[in-house]
């Protein structure tokens, strides 16, 4: 290790002979070594990140033993300054960060933050979604929820971190609040922007088409292909062509009584009425098929508009990507309502359908989507023109298993990240908590897995079907019904609750390299959602150990450098770059640097 009065030198030699230009240059320059990249974004503006280095980050880089002679594994977190206040963020120069934490087992430095990534350029950014999973060689593309702004980081060098491009507001001229992230086989990526772009009326898109659009965080969304130096490739409509997109009729005001209007509310009113507002997309390049699931127009949700009375969404759009630059809208639907009786349709299975999960091998081709009122829906062929979405499981059930008695309702529970493993055993999705009215401990949120067996094996013609209340409690009755292999509390007393999450597939192989498996080893899943919607969380990250059958435990020896607790506080007082106190966290990824993986 380095002698304590030339920790900072012999650092900044590391990362030069590395290829990276540092100074030493941080508040505690014996411990924080810091190292800056920029970029000139097409609407001519200079954005700059500076990483903060810890001196375990530094040996890492220098190769010293840091962590028992293996090498490391890292999860990347993007983080929102908590200073950002809202519902009306106040003005600060507090950045957002992307945080670096080692979680290579076994080593000395568990857990730690061993590197905050600053934006330096732009604050209030509201650090959302990452992609779903990182692949040798993938940029990691970063969205700004609140300032439209798409990152794009190279982390070829973990733990160091470059800017090798950024999207501007400006470049996507149809579309805001972007949402979530797919990588493709060739790095670029595919990202959905759940609002329509800042100019109200007629935004021609790339492909020559024209939709109506209502302003930023409104409707329609889009899909944006994005180049892996931050170039956009194409913007396409997510919404159907004039006259197609449709809407669920339901009664004005929710009365039962009254007669039927359409559910696409859009404010201000669009004349071709629209629910295509996308949150989480999911592709199958081998299928040429991607998935967006509509949630709702973001400026409902956010304080800005006065609520109307319906505009959570409960479409999900499925586009052909034959043509990766122009992907073509083929199926339109809508999810079927479940047994559930509700007082209030807005409640109801089949509404916020925001996070789709495709399937991944190649004798499947099935889909699932799960809503924020508790339902996982299923189709088996996601090519299908005329799919059809079947009601395959309720978290009530769910949280049955962790309170059999005065259990929590699984309608508006927030039912979050959706992800099939690689080999497509399993099913992971992250839930917020019980929902209004619930009996109980309505606070307490849940990570659950299903098995997904019996009803892939199904093929082409499932019969699992949830319609009744006993099915909505118990499970499917069906034989191919999935399965709850394992369920876990993670208890979140603040507005919010577990929300995002992600997988590690990486396992070290022949020569201590890491490589891609089929199997699930361990999950991330966050306690944060979006603020601004009044829906915090207790700003923790916790790791959880998956077993050969399926079943979940709580990582214990991955505990807060500060406090010494299970999982990983974001709510601390000092960070690499300082003392900054308090950060959010939402977007969540598991890396390694290329040279470790093989």
């Amino acid at each position: 290790m380095f002698g304590a009065g030339t920790r900072a030198t012999a650092a900044a030699v590391v990362l030069a002979v590395a290829g990276f230009g540092v100074r030493a240059e941080a508040a505690e320059p014996s411990t924080v070594v810091t190292s800056s990249s920029s970029v000139t974004a097409p609407d001519g503006q200079t954005y700059r990140i500076t990483n903060h280095l810890t001196r375990e980050a530094t040996a890492e880089l220098g190769r010293e033993p840091a962590h028992g002679g293996k090498r490391p594994e890292w999860m990347l977190v993007w983080a929102g300054d908590e200073s950002t206040t809202p519902p009306n963020p106040t003005t600060t120069d507090e950045p957002d960060f992307l945080a670096v934490v080692d979680v290579t087992k076994g080593s000395r430095t568990y857990g730690k933050v061993v590197n905050t990534v600053t934006m330096d350029s732009v604050f209030a950014n509201e650090p959302h979604n990452l992609q779903y999973q990182w692949h040798k060689g993938d940029k990691v593309f970063a969205g700004g929820l609140l300032s439209d702004i798409t990152y794009v980081f190279d982390v070829e060098r973990l733990p160091l971190v470059r800017l090798s491009g950024v999207v501007p507001p400006s470049a996507t001229r149809c579309g805001s609040a972007p949402a979530y992230y797919r990588t493709l086989a060739d790095g670029t990526a595919y990202a959905s922007y759940m609002g329509a772009g800042a100019e109200v009326g007629p935004c021609r898109y790339t492909n020559g088409q024209t939709r109506e659009g209502n302003g930023t965080n409104g409707t329609p969304g889009e899909l944006v292909r994005i180049g892996p130096d931050g170039r956009v490739i194409a913007e396409v409509p997510a919404s159907a062509p004039p006259g197609q997109e449709g809407g669920t009729v339901v009664p004005p005001g929710l009365d039962p009584t009254a007669p039927p209007t359409n559910s696409c509310v859009n404010i201000p009113p669009l004349q071709e009425l629209s629910c295509a507002n996308p949150y989480g997309i999911a592709v199958r390049e081998d299928l040429d098929r991607a998935v967006v699931g509509d949630f709702a127009e973001l400026r409902s949700t956010n304080g800005g508009h006065p609520t109307p009375d319906f505009s959570v969404r409960d479409t999900v759009r499925v586009f052909d990507i034959s043509n990766r630059n122009d992907p073509r809208l083929q199926t339109l639907t809508h999810l079927p309502r479940g047994p559930r009786t509700e007082p209030d349709l807005r409640l109801t299975e089949s509404f916020g359908g925001m996070e789709p999960a495709l399937t991944n091998q190649a004798r499947h081709r099935g889909a699932f989507v799960g809503t924020t009122n508790g339902a996982i829906y299923y189709t088996p062929d996601v090519t299908d023109p005329n799919l059809q979405w079947r009601h395959v499981y309720d978290e009530y059930n769910a949280f049955a298993e962790l309170f059999p008695t005065d259990t929590p309702l699984s309608h508006a529970d927030g039912g979050g990240w959706t992800q099939v493993s690689p080999d497509d055993r399993y099913l992971y999705r992250a839930v917020m908590g019980g929902g209004p009215f619930s009996p109980g401990d309505v606070e307490t949120g849940l990570i659950l897995v299903l098995d997904l067996q019996p009803l892939l094996d199904a093929g082409p013609d499932p019969t699992c079907r949830i319609d009744t209340m006993v099915e909505v409690i118990a499970g499917g009755a069906e034989p191919d019904c999935p399965r709850l292999v394992s369920v876990l509390p993670i208890v979140d007393t603040t507005t919010g609750g577990p929300n995002a999450g992600a997988y590690d597939n990486f396992r070290v192989g022949r020569g201590g390299y890491y490589h891609e498996s089929g199997r699930v080893e361990r999950l991330a899943v966050v306690n944060y959602y979006v603020a601004v919607t009044d829906h915090d969380g207790d700003h923790r990250i916790c790791l959880f150990d998956q077993d050969a059958r399926g079943r979940l435990s709580l990582d214990e020896s991955f505990r807060d450098e500060h406090l010494g607790t299970p999982c990983l506080e974001f709510d601390r007082a000092t960070w690499p770059h300082g003392a900054r106190g308090n950060a959010r966290p939402h977007g969540v990824l598991f890396a390694v640097a290329d040279a470790d993986i093989r």
